[in-house]
């Protein structure tokens, strides 16, 4: 694999657009920016969200992607520029879908921690023209991870990125979109304080289910 690093910062605003006969308003629509950029908070600097209830928070102050995913996408769905799926961050050299949950990655002073994968919503699909799209995306399980700001600071395209491993138990991104995550997996999810709680609560209610 490729030198871990950044191949594009991308950020982009809000913008109301109709689909499907209503208005949505929606801030998917990211374009790379030149020069160092600021992450700090729960935000990158020039980037937004449209909904704060579903997007955005401690948890998902920043978005990754692969530029080896998008290569596999473009063999279905044409070459796509960096962005296109709403990341701030696109990466190369880093097996984003093997990230666990607690991985710190070091960009500079810069430090991010991986805190879950993305599940897309009906906004992917406005963004790529199908409104199939995000069943195909989740189907893929190549969804991308979501990190918490824990050091904030700049960081630019071509900027490297030491990845420190988490601690075990370690719960790859991967695993948690599978099409049957195993039942030791949602107990170790359910007890693992670097879980998201919203991901927590849902490996209890699957475990109840199943006893």
């Amino acid at each position: 694999m490729a030198t871990p690093r950044i191949t594009s910062v991308n950020v982009g605003r809000p913008r109301t657009v109709e689909w499907r006969g209503r208005q949505v308003t929606s801030a998917i629509w990211k374009e790379p920016v030149a020069g160092p950029v600021v992450l700090a908070g729960v935000n990158v600097h020039g980037d937004d969200q449209a909904d704060r209830r579903v997007h955005g928070g401690p948890d998902m102050a920043v978005y990754a992607y692969a530029a080896e995913d998008y290569a596999w996408w473009a063999s279905t769905v044409g070459p796509l520029a960096p962005g296109t799926f709403g990341e701030n961050l696109t990466t190369e050299g880093i097996d984003v879908t093997g990230a666990a949950i607690g991985d710190r990655w070091r960009i500079g002073d810069v430090v991010l921690e991986v805190s879950q994968p993305r599940r897309p919503c009906f906004k992917l699909g406005i963004r790529m023209g199908d409104e199939d799209f995000p069943g195909a995306f989740d189907r893929a399980g190549r969804p991308g991870t979501y990190l918490r700001i824990v050091q904030p600071g700049t960081v630019a395209a071509g900027d490297e990125v030491t990845i420190e491993p988490t601690a075990a138990p370690r719960i790859p991104i991967g695993a948690l979109v599978s099409e049957e995550p195993p039942l030791d997996l949602w107990e170790t999810v359910a007890s693992d304080p670097r879980v998201p709680e919203g991901w927590r609560q849902t490996a209890a209610r699957t475990l109840a289910r199943s006893g």
